[in-house]
This record gives structure tokens, C-alpha cells and sequence, in this order.
């Protein structure tokens, strides 16, 4: 079994279909395991997947500084993205302030960033969440100067709102635009976002693609998150909303049974078949080879369709994030 690769955006990034998110091994789901954490960084890399997404905000520091130590002797082989200003930290990495896109600020970032990460060049730099008070043309203008210096190859942005990803893509190229994206979550669909990296030429990049695992059928009460998991504050997770997400989540098990899959299966694949990239988030090796197996499957339009209808946009009860969070994203 080996995953498929396609071009993200036009400017020559080629990453695999899916990629591993890897926030979960060392910040907000629980428990870290730095050694299966390693252990499922190095199977993915067996599995063919080449895109291996972090930030400096994962911990903070420590997300970075995992993946920068699994990815050390497979270097030249993988494409490493992680994020900056989702948070403005500093050098300890108490978080200061909401996001921060000003230039001086970017700079410092990058350079945390490839120290942590044991790396001479970033593959792929996002702003993790636009600054309302810096324009986007500045912070992306020198975004652009740190690739000409080649410590940045590829731009990304995230959460980021149509007319934002325009001015952005104005300043300097965008490779990728990164936003939560999934049967639970399609407003990309109809906020323009997906219409306009289409236009421009861009990837796009889905994060949370099993909603947070709630789509993977594995998780069926809030008893089984641990103590520190912060879904348990989540909106989606709250006791008036998850039994009607789960209920939600259950009409892609009927189906997934139906295909002889399982319902993350179904559920991922629905969103690689959106012609975008996918980037589940496991450390354990045993989900990671449940998800890179999706992206092998071929499953027909009519369960395709079905799974749409079966959660229509906008039934999920729930904001994805409390409200402060939701505030620093762009819809």
C-alpha cells in the first residue's frame, strides 16, 4: 500500500494525497507517547506519505520539536509545514497575545521554527491565523522576501476568508490555503474559499477531515476523552450538542458498513474526493493505517452522494470552537 501524490497549488509543491497532522501527540488530546508518536511518523513515511503538518503554537514548541527529531534522518524525503502567529509567543513560549502577522514578528517566528524543527528551510509556512491588524499584503510581502532568502519554499494561509486569500496571493504566491474541512464542517463550500483557490490556482488543504474523530465511529461518549482533552470544552462535544453529532456521525457508520469500510474511511475519503488534500490527525500507528488506506480506495458516486445528503451543510449543533477561538477565524 502506497499513497498517491498530486501538485498542491501552481508554484511546484508536490506533497502525497494525505498527509499526518500530528498536533494530538504533544498538545489538547490527552496524553503525550513521544515514542508511538515516532513510531507512527516513521510508518507513515513507510506508507508513502510525504506531508507531515505541525506549528509552533503545538504545545507550544514541543510539536515542532518532535516532528523536526522523527523527520531528522528522512529529511530530504518528506515536506514539512508547520505555522506561525495563530498566537503571538514568546521565546518560552508563553503565548503573549491573539494573532500577530507583523514583520519583525514573522521573521523571529521562521527562525524559532527552523531551530526547533533541526531544519535549514521550512516546505511549506502558513499563517496560522490572519492578523485583523496588520494587512495581510504586508506580512505576505515578507513572507515572500523569506523565500527569495530560500528559508521558506512554499506560502500557506489558514482560516483565512476569499477576499483575504486574494490579497494575499497578490502579495506573494500562495501554495496552499488551510482550513477545517469535513462532512461536519463544509462552509469552505459556500463562503467562497473553495471556489476562489480553484480559481487561483492554489491547494487546498483540509484539517480535521473525521471531525475531531467524532466521524471515525470509535468515540461514543464524552466518558472515553481524558481529563485534559479539550474537546471535552468544545462546542460540538457539549452534552446538549453530542448526542446529536453522534446521531449525525451514525448515518455514515450505516453507510460505511454498507461499503465495507470503516466510517473514517468513508469519511476521508469523501473529502480526498473533493480534490483536496487531507491531513487526519493520529499518533497511533493503527489509525494512521486505517486513514492512509482511504486514500486507496474507490467508492462510487451514489454512496458519495448519499453521504452529503445523510449530513446536510449547517446540521451539526455546535460551533467548531468556544467563541474566542472562533473569533480569529475568517468565514
Amino acid at each position: 500500500m502506497s499513497i498517491r501524490t498530486h501538485a498542491v497549488g501552481g508554484q511546484g509543491l508536490t506533497t502525497s494525497v494525505e498527509g499526518l497532522g500530528t498536533m494530538g501527540m504533544t498538545a489538547l488530546y490527552g496524553s503525550r507517547d513521544d515514542a508511538g508518536s515516532v513510531d507512527t511518523i516513521h510508518r507513515a513515511i513507510e506508507l508513502g506519505v510525504t506531508l507531515f503538518d505541525t506549528a509552533d503554537m503545538y504545545g507550544p514548541f514541543t510539536g515542532e520539536e518532535l516532528v523536526g527529531r522523527a523527520l531528522a534522518p528522512h529529511r530530504d524525503q518528506v515536506i514539512v509545514a508547520t505555522k506561525f502567529g495563530g498566537m503571538q509567543l514568546d521565546t518560552t513560549g508563553k503565548i503573549l497575545g491573539g494573532p500577530n502577522g507583523r514583520p519583525d514578528y514573522v521573521r523571529s517566528a521562521v527562525e524559532g521554527s527552523l531551530r526547533r524543527l533541526g531544519t535549514d528551510r521550512i516546505d511549506l509556512y502558513y499563517q496560522h491565523r490572519v492578523d485583523p491588524n496588520v494587512p495581510v499584503a504586508e506580512t505576505f510581502g515578507t513572507l515572500g522576501e523569506l523565500v527569495a532568502e530560500g528559508k521558506v519554499r512554499y506560502l500557506g494561509i489558514s482560516e483565512a476568508s476569499a477576499e483575504t486569500i486574494r490579497e494575499a496571493h497578490a502579495a506573494a504566491p500562495l501554495s496552499a490555503v488551510q482550513t477545517e474541512y469535513s462532512l461536519f464542517t463544509r462552509t469552505v463550500e459556500t463562503n467562497g474559499v473553495l471556489d476562489t483557490v480553484r480559481e487561483l490556482g492554489i491547494g487546498f488543504v483540509a484539517y480535521s477531515p473525521l471531525g475531531r474523530g467524532l466521524l471515525t465511529g470509535q468515540l461514543r461518549s464524552l466518558d472515553e476523552l481524558q481529563a485534559d482533552d479539550w474537546r471535552r470544552t468544545a462546542p460540538r462535544f457539549s452534552e446538549e450538542n453530542f448526542a446529536h453529532n453522534l446521531a449525525l456521525a451514525d448515518r455514515v457508520r450505516v453507510l460505511a458498513e454498507k461499503a465495507g469500510v470503516t466510517p473514517g474511511q468513508l469519511a476521508l475519503t469523501w473529502v480526498l474526493t473533493q480534490g483536496v488534500t487531507a491531513i487526519p490527525g493520529t499518533k497511533r500507528r493503527a489509525y494512521l493505517e486505517e486513514n492512509v488506506a482511504a486514500a486507496t480506495l474507490t467508492v462510487d458516486a451514489d454512496t458519495l452522494n448519499a453521504l452529503s445528503e445523510a449530513i446536510p451543510a449547517g446540521e451539526v449543533a455546535g460551533e467548531r470552537y468556544v467563541t474566542q477561538a472562533m473569533r480569529a477565524i475568517q468565514e
